[in-house]
């Protein structure tokens, strides 16, 4: 598998750093985060301890569908499937046809590296360091 690498960045600062790129004003690198988080906060709900058993589970169990994944888990499966759809916005899951038209979770990485800037970046503000 992969690792996944992460950016927390609010929204206006990836508003601000989307319109730079598109000016030509700054280019991103090749080891950027390819996803991005809008708080710590929701980095930590969606990869909780709980959620990162449920990637454990479908990883090694590798269920054929929704209804045997529930079952495996004991969670609803209303609920799995929220948070699978979720998890595949951050490219943590990808959702496969399986037979008929049942739906089969796939883990799509086994580590998340993130990048959390402690402090502002001054070359983001002006090209300054």
């Amino acid at each position: 598998m992969t690792t996944l690498k992460v950016g927390i960045a609010d929204y206006d600062e990836m508003k601000a750093r989307t319109m730079r790129i598109a000016r030509g004003e700054e280019k991103p690198a090749s080891d950027d985060p390819k996803v991005w988080f809008t708080s710590t906060e929701s980095f930590a709900q969606v990869l909780s301890s709980g959620n990162r058993e449920l990637l454990r589970v479908i990883d090694q169990q590798s269920p054929r569908s929704l209804d045997e994944l529930a079952r495996i888990t004991g969670r609803a499966k209303s609920s799995l499937s929220r948070t699978l759809k979720t998890m595949a916005t951050y490219g943590l899951v990808r959702m496969e046809r399986g037979e008929g038209l049942k739906m089969v979770p796939k883990v799509l990485c086994d580590c998340v590296a993130l990048e959390l800037p402690l402090l502002e970046r001054r070359e983001a503000k002006g090209g300054q360091p």
